[in-house]
This record gives C-alpha cells, structure tokens and sequence, in this order.
C-alpha cells in the first residue's frame, strides 16, 4: 500500500517524464524539418535526425514517431494546426463575401500571417516544397491538408465566385495557383535563410504582390 508522499512523487515524476518526452518530440521535429528542407527527404535517415537532436538513443525517432512517414506526418499536422486556426479568424472577417479577391487573399494569408508569426530563419516553406515532389509524401500532405475544414470553406466560398467558369479551367487554374503558392513561399523562405531580410520584401508585401498574381490568374479571360 502506497501512501499521500509516495503517490505525489509518482505524479510528479510522472508529469515531469511527460514534459521530458514532450520536449523531446519537439526538438526532433524542429530538426527534422530543417534537415529535410535542406538535404531533402530521402537524404537524411532518421538516424541522423536522431543525432542532429541531441538524442543519444539513435532510434529515438521510431520511439517517438514510428517511421518516417509518421515524422513527416507529424510536422504537417504542427503547422496545418496553426494555419487552421488563423484560417478561421480570417473567413469570419469575409463571410459571404462574393469577392474573388477577398477569398484567395484568406488562403494566402492564412498560411503568410503563419509565416510571418514564426519569425526567422524557417525551414517549412522548402520543406514543404520538397515533400510535393514525392508521390507516396503529396498524398499524407493533402490527406491533412485537405481536411481541414476552414480550407474547404475557402475553396468553396471562391468557386461561388467562378460559377460561369468551365470545370477543366477551374481545375487547371487550382493547380496553376497552388504550385505558384508553394514555390513561392519555398523562393522567399530560401532567400531569407541565404541573403537576409534585406533581400526581400515584408511579409505585408509579399502577401499583397502574390495575392494579385493569384487574382489576375483566377480572373484571367479563357481563350480556349
């Protein structure tokens, strides 16, 4: 039989095992990230993202994640999450809006202000570049993405704007736009890790000069 003392240690012991394990999920994820957007995917072993943190245990990545799917798993949920929530916040501000504008300008921002927010250096932007080029990677990236609810209501709210616009346009149009905001944040997020902040222009910038782009694409006559 255990007593009051000998229960508060378990618990404390208990939580401060879970706060160690936390952390140590966290620096894994960090690390992975930049490695991966770095070196890319494939090149780097979990081996290696276990040295790179610190973890003297080289499987510590299987421990924590499983395999490497699940690591890459992991790291887009962590940010899909965050996006999430400034998505929200964004299309409570353009409810009902039938303004092509106001809904591309709520799927740019949502992930910029996100950007933004982290600070520098950032490593997500090639990360996620590098893992949109894998078959087997693009389908976990869009199997979390693409649920997302906020996500899905942006799309929605501007294809209600495009209602005269073929479907094969508008498919086309989508994949033009999403690659254009993939490498797009990728190319700003490579030159700030190389050349600094006075390289480019601010976030606010940014965010408006690709939010034009995507409108005039979205906008653009149809000739075919």
């Amino acid at each position: 039989m255990t007593t009051r003392t000998e229960d508060a240690t378990a618990d404390a012991g208990g939580a401060a095992n879970s706060a160690r394990s936390a952390a140590t999920r966290d620096r894994i994820l960090a690390v992975a990230e930049q490695l991966f957007a770095e070196h890319g995917v494939f090149a780097v072993s979990n081996r290696q993202v276990s040295e790179a943190a610190g973890q003297g245990n080289n499987a510590a990545v299987g421990y924590h994640f499983g395999t490497k799917t699940d690591l890459v798993r992991a790291i887009v949920n962590k940010h899909s999450q965050q996006v999430e929530k400034k998505r929200d916040e964004l299309l409570r501000e353009i409810e009902g809006s039938t303004n092509v504008r106001d809904w591309i300008s709520c799927l740019v921002r949502a992930s910029t202000d996100h950007y933004a927010e982290m600070g520098g250096p950032t490593w997500y932007a090639r990360f996620s570049a590098q893992i949109l080029t894998d078959p087997v990677l693009r389908k976990i990236v869009y199997d979390e993405v693409l649920a997302s609810p906020t996500l899905q209501e942006t799309l929605r709210g501007l294809s209600a704007c495009l209602t005269d616009m073929p479907m094969s346009v508008r498919r086309a149009r989508a994949d033009i736009g999403r690659n254009a905001i993939v490498h797009m944040f990728a190319e700003r997020e490579r030159t700030l890790a190389e050349e600094g902040p006075d390289a480019v222009t601010s976030w606010e910038d940014f965010t408006t000069d690709l939010v034009d782009a995507l409108v005039g694409l979205w906008t653009a006559p149809i000739s075919r």
